[in-house]
């Protein structure tokens, strides 16, 4: 499964019942991810960090700073460095 932007709705989706999420608010010079939602169905695979991952990847692309509003985005920054210089 790969993460689909939505810049319209602001989020990256992926294709679970109901549809696992990255919101995000994009502000000047910046990107708020502000919630990740994955069903519970389909916790545990990997489908949040596969959600952030997109987000982070398109932040880095239109050379954004990344505002992690969201616990489970401040989490993952912490636990992988290779994305610090978004913060």
């Amino acid at each position: 499964m790969t993460p689909v932007h939505e810049p319209e709705q602001q989020r990256f989706t992926l294709p679970t019942t109901p549809p696992s999420v990255l919101d995000y608010q994009r502000l000047p010079g910046r990107v708020v991810f502000t919630h990740t939602g994955v069903p519970p169905a389909h916790q545990g695979q990997g489908l949040a960090a596969r959600l952030v991952e997109a987000g982070l990847a398109w932040a880095r692309e239109q050379q954004l700073k990344v505002v992690p509003a969201c616990s489970y985005v401040a989490i993952y920054l912490q636990r992988h460095p290779e994305w610090r210089d978004l913060s």
